[in-house]
């Protein structure tokens, strides 16, 4: 078992293209863990080994890697950068220290750059932000530091420089000379050192009262600093040329701390909250963070960060609130791809294990001493859906299992059974999203569907009051069917819970009251077929007044149709209408295109309700808009806004559809006669 002091864990964030699976292979080249650094275009990456990362080239998991400098474990978590996968990337930070957030010089910060950082900081981790293509043509770094400190906050400062010939850089904790167009080293130095010794109060008292600070003090207190956010070391690199590589090395060797040093991992348990020390000797405590299927066999592996205890094959492992043991099997690390058995793994460290088919994302394991569960971070609602049918009718059984599968490695894919519109409805953050999923589908399960928009889930009331009558009256030469019913309905209060408001006001005994539950019946029969456009009803009152029955004709299929006709002829003179869902919407953009999104949303019929302006030139844009108008809003973000616009909306309320929409509904979705 290795030394928990020894190892250092870190996960790798950013947005797409920004350089991370580049950053990883020049690290695993650097310390000895492969002969040549692979290349996204040649698809020859440790960390990028399945074949759908392969044909798009760039990340769709995150992926597990391990190496080794100054005889210190590096576990390293590459994630992958486009906005329509950063579940993978968010469920991952709890496995990791520390956060390297990687951004390339040239695109600067990106919105999944912004996104992430703010997720690490709300986790509470060291965080590292990497500068990568550093050589660059036409690229202005003393700009972009400007931008980052901007963004994230004064604290980001310079740990190290490019060189005037970026051919190295200058480590500016140790040097306060040296030649550098990006900025003053000497000023850099001073920034770097008053950030660090803001973590220690005493070294503070004495820097300010003009003492000169030892190295060694600072190297001490660097480490604390990280911790607590006093300082955001900003670090150039070169992936392609290893520049900077071993000084990021040293950098986290040094510097992010150790699962002793880092705050402890928490559990929940109600109200009730444990702290989880990082001791070898404890109760076992890990948290499941990955899940993924090898794409040949199938075969499932989970990946858990272990914070407490030992983990072997003969440990009886328990999953949350599980009583049933299940047996680990034997323990393994990953190395993109590939796996190796170990012995044991022990606090601190990254393990997987495979076909353990009970392990989900988030899980607890552990060994009947802990309770609770880990707190992750907020995934994206996925607000991108399709509609989806087997292309086979064979295949029907098989889709379920599939999709049950995808939802598993992917906690922002999502599956429904829309029992309004009756369809399968796959949802994601984007359509490339979507279209990924899907592949993986064909290829793994050899499952191939049609896709469609979703229909959009109206609904349908009235706007007036109306009374209802119908004579049910059958006569087939034995038993007849006789019942008839008067009934009033009256608009509820929009939303109201529940949809349907029923009161059975029937007095002298004119129906009798064994009749009322069919009465209802086909009450409700008619408020799920709807009478405008064939969706259900909602926000309606129905008292049901008067009525007859006979000794012999009445029965309960003769009441049900009559309450189903009364209620009928009620609503059609209540002046019914078609209801939409109206969704609140928050938009992140640059606030260049602030006026460009503010009147596509008035276009679409939406309405504005504020604005709140962020750091590094960003603004988010709240308002309310019907569904039916931004339901594949995706592609026009990205296209107004160059990719950097985001957007999540939830349900708000239904509204009434205006006469002209609703008559293109009514055409688009009535009922065949």
């Amino acid at each position: 078992m290795i030394d928990v002091n020894n190892i250092r864990n870190i996960v790798l964030l950013g947005h797409g293209s920004s350089g991370k699976t580049a950053l990883a292979e020049a690290i695993l080249h650097k310390t000895g863990l492969i002969n040549r650094p692979g290349t996204i275009e040649d698809k020859s990456t440790v960390s990028d080994f399945d074949d759908e990362e392969k044909q798009r080239e760039h990340s769709i998991h995150s992926s597990l890697l391990h190496t080794k400098h100054k005889e210190k474990l590096i576990n390293i978590i590459d994630t992958p950068g486009y906005p329509d996968f950063v579940g993978a990337a968010l469920q991952s930070i709890p496995a990791a220290e520390a956060a390297l957030v990687v951004l390339s010089a040239s695109a600067g910060i990106e919105v999944n750059t912004r996104k992430l950082f703010a997720a690490a900081t709300t986790a509470k981790k060291a965080r590292i932000i990497v500068v990568t293509k550093m050589d660059a043509e036409n690229i202005d770094l003393a700009r972009l530091i400007k931008n980052i400190q901007d963004t994230f906050g004064p604290q980001c400062r310079c740990a190290n420089l490019p060189s005037t010939d970026k051919a190295s850089v200058i480590n500016c904790a140790a040097n306060d000379s040296g030649e550098s167009k990006v900025m003053d080293v000497a000023q850099a130095h001073t920034e770097l050192i008053e950030s660090i010794i803001e973590a220690d109060d005493e070294l503070m008292e004495s820097y300010l009262g003009g003492q000169e600070i030892p190295d060694r003090k600072i190297a001490d207190v660097f480490v604390k600093a990280i911790v607590a956010g006093t300082i955001v070391p900003i670090v150039f690199v070169d992936s392609r040329s290893e520049t900077g590589i071993s000084e990021l090395l040293d950098l986290i060797v040094q510097c992010v701390p150790s699962p002793t040093q880092a705050p402890p991992a928490v559990l929940k348990d109600g109200d009730k909250t444990t702290e989880i020390k990082a001791d070898p000797k404890g109760p076992l405590a890990g948290l499941v963070f990955r899940v993924g299927y090898d794409q040949r066999s199938n075969m499932k592996y989970a990946s858990i960060r272990i914070f407490s205890g030992k983990l072997t094959s003969s440990t009886s492992l328990l999953i949350n609130d599980d009583k049933r043991p299940v047996r680990p099997g034997h323990p393994m690390r990953m190395q993109g791809g590939e796996t190796e058995e170990v012995d044991s793994v022990s606090a601190g460290d990254l393990v997987t294990l495979a076909k353990v088919e009970a392990l989900k994302v988030g899980d607890l394991v552990h060994d009947g001493r802990m309770t609770g569960a880990f707190e992750m971070p907020a995934i994206p609602k996925p607000m991108f859906s399709l509609a989806l049918e087997p292309a086979s009718r064979g295949d029907e059984g098989r889709l379920s299992g599939a999709l049950d599968r995808l939802c598993e490695e992917d906690l922002c894919f999502k599956i429904t059974r829309d029992s309004q519109t009756n369809e399968l409805v796959i949802s994601g953050l984007g359509d490339l999203h979507l279209r990924v999923m899907l592949s993986k589908m064909e290829k793994r399960f050899k499952i191939s569907v049609n896709t469609k928009p979703p229909k959009i889930p109206y609904r349908e009331t009235i706007t007036a009051k109306a009374e209802g009558h119908y004579r049910h009256k059958k006569q087939t030469g034995g038993a007849g069917q006789f019942g008839e019913v008067f009934l009033r309905v009256e608009p509820a209060e929009r939303d109201s819970d529940p949809s349907l408001q029923f009161s059975w006001d029937i007095f002298g005994g004119s129906i009798p009251g064994q009749y009322e539950p069919a009465v209802v019946k086909g009450i409700k029969d008619v408020m799920a077929a709807g009478v405008v456009a064939g969706f259900p009803m909602q926000d309606i009152k129905v008292s049901v007044y008067d009525g007859k029955h006979h000794p012999v004709d009445s029965k309960e299929v003769a009441f049900r149709a009559a309450g189903k006709g009364a209620f009928s002829d009620g609503l059609s003179k209540a002046k019914p209408v078609l209801l939409e869902p109206i969704v609140n919407i928050e938009i992140t953009i640059p606030a260049d295109n602030m006026g460009d999104i503010t009147g596509d949303l008035a276009s679409r019929r939406g309405r504005i309700s504020g604005q709140e302006m962020l750091a590094g030139n960003m603004v988010i844009v709240k308002a309310q808009v019907p569904l039916a108008e931004v339901a594949q809003y995706n592609s026009q973000l990205k296209s107004v806004t160059g990719g950097q616009g985001s957007y999540s909306m939830e349900l708000s309320h239904y509204e009434a559809v205006p006469p002209n929409i609703q008559q293109q509904v009514i055409a688009q979705y009535a009922k065949k006669s």
